[in-house]
């Protein structure tokens, strides 16, 4: 056989080994980015699920968006640590500045994105609070902020595990 033919099948041989390998592998890597934007679609739930329950006053649910050591990081030095506390700080928040009344106040969530990596993610989007104008009887912007999230898969559900209000972005957010 000469150098060209020899030279040829090695060339053959290797090319068919990597296609094999690529075939072999596509399976997985398309799971693997399924999974990532089937993951991103339940964490914006999640997000559009804490703007929900807030304004629904659904506090036993709240408290289920929360990882066993999540922390809530807000303005004016409103923080807690873990579900319960986080339930009874965020309650105790509206039951001061929210309507007497579920519905006459409301929070957006809006230009989210999303960063997974595993069980874990981080992400940025916009709050928004528009509540009623008591005097005037109409809908104003109340707050308008920054969210910077950290999320942990725990029990199979994506959940809080750090949402900070406002602020300078924490160190390796998606914002950076």
């Amino acid at each position: 056989m000469s150098s060209r033919a020899t030279l040829f099948s090695v060339c053959v041989a290797v090319a068919a080994g990597f296609l094999t390998s690529v075939a072999a592998q596509a399976p997985n890597a398309l799971a693997a980015r399924v999974q990532v934007l089937e993951d991103r679609d339940a964490i914006r739930a999640l997000l559009v699920s804490y703007a929900h329950t807030l304004d629904t006053r659904d506090f036993d649910a709240f408290e289920q968006l929360w990882a066993k050591d999540a922390e809530f990081v807000g303005g004016a030095r409103n923080n807690a640590k873990g579900p319960k506390a986080i339930r009874d700080l965020l309650q105790g928040l509206l039951g001061k500045n929210g309507a007497p009344v579920p519905g006459r106040d409301f929070h957006l969530v809006m230009n989210q994105t999303v960063d997974v990596n595993g069980d874990t993610a981080t992400g940025y989007s916009r709050g928004t609070w528009v509540n009623t104008n008591a005097a005037e009887k109409r809908l104003q912007w109340s707050i308008i902020t920054n969210y910077y999230d950290q999320f942990v898969r725990e029990g199979g559900r994506w959940k809080f595990k750090r949402h900070q209000i406002g602020g300078t972005p924490p160190a390796g957010s998606s914002t950076n």
